[in-house]
């Protein structure tokens, strides 16, 4: 299986994460691709780099003000004169309260992330237009007539919505690789594995009726994102069925989590899309530290496995999978598995 992958990641260092009052260094870390490229590695995948897409993915997905918060954004912020080294709001808006979009980057910051967990510093844009950039070129690669192709997008993607940031998301990488593998494909499925439900991509696509979104999750009402991911929101309008949530138990382990892929990949077979992609997080990992689920290395290679028996033209974005001695070997397995039951 080929791989893409963009070293311009590593312009994106955030420093701050805030857990429980206290402020500590973010797990979404850039020694993550460096770990999941020892995976690559491993199993001889080829590695490709990522092509530039422009604007024109991004601008699918996300709505024109967002993008330019976050084109220029960060300079906006040093003109302040008094600023942090990174953008962190201190103030969220009511939206339902019809607030008005604000001309201050304080307020701008406030109204596009929805949580502290998304510090934005100089090099954070070309970072994320990298990763959907490396989202896309995947995408592209199997529109031009590849299996399977696995993206290594850093930073992550999946909880960011049409117009906000967060839980260390910019830009949708899952929601932009759907999105272009739509121009040829009349239905497109997303999946999405890891450890947190994909808020954002089922925010974007909630009603639509021509992008299934199906996410298994550690149980929201315990874990981030805390206020949507239930097993109740099924889509509105024309998106009404269009959108499946699996909710499971902390510390769910490998049968019981198999168990639940098995439904989703029943929906994703009822739906006949023509293309998948994965939202491929690995922070479902028993080694995580960030400890919502209980998935072994075996448990990912049996992952894998049930991944290619859906047996449909997939894209593999990278999502979650922090620091742990095993990140790299996990990832060897979902793919080895993948190209074993394939």
């Amino acid at each position: 299986m080929k791989a893409v992958y963009s070293e311009a990641h590593q312009s994106h260092d955030p420093q701050f994460f805030l857990v429980r009052g206290k402020v500590r260094r973010t797990t979404e870390q850039p020694e993550r691709a460096t770990r999941l490229l020892a995976g690559l590695d491993s199993g001889r995948h080829t590695i490709i780099p990522a092509r530039t897409f422009g604007a024109g993915p991004r601008a699918r997905v996300h709505s024109p003000d967002y993008l330019a918060f976050l084109a220029d954004g960060f300079a906006e912020w040093q003109a302040l004169g008094d600023s942090g080294d990174e953008m962190i709001p201190n103030i969220h808006p009511m939206r339902h309260q019809g607030a008005a979009y604000p001309a201050n980057i304080v307020g701008k910051l406030g109204w596009h992330t929805a949580d502290t967990a998304c510090p934005i510093g100089p090099g954070t844009f070309a970072a994320a237009c990298a990763a959907a950039d490396t989202a896309t070129t995947a995408a592209q690669m199997v529109l031009d007539g590849e299996d399977t192709v696995y993206a290594l997008c850093r930073p992550p993607g999946h909880h960011a919505y049409r117009d906000m940031a967060g839980g260390f998301c910019y830009l949708n990488n899952s929601a932009i690789a759907a999105a272009h593998l739509r121009q040829r494909h009349e239905r497109i499925a997303i999946l999405d594995v890891d450890v947190h439900h994909g808020n954002g991509t089922q925010g974007i696509f909630y009603a639509r009726g021509d992008i299934l979104t199906v996410s298994l999750h550690a149980d929201p009402a315990r874990y981030y994102p805390f206020f949507v991911g239930y097993a109740h929101e099924c889509g509105t309008g024309d998106g009404l069925g269009a959108n499946l949530n699996i909710p499971l138990p902390l510390g769910t382990g490998d049968d019981p989590y198999l168990a639940a892929l098995d439904t989703a990949a029943a929906t994703i077979r009822a739906f006949s899309p023509g293309a998948l992609v994965v939202a491929l997080g690995l922070d479902a990992s028993e080694a995580d530290p960030l400890a919502g689920l209980r998935i072994t290395t075996p448990g990912f290679r049996r992952i894998g496995e049930a991944l290619a028996r859906l047996n449909l033209p997939t894209v593999l974005v990278q999502e979650g999978g922090y620091l742990s001695d095993i990140l790299g070997t996990n990832l060897a397995a979902v793919l080895a598995g993948y190209e074993a039951a394939r």
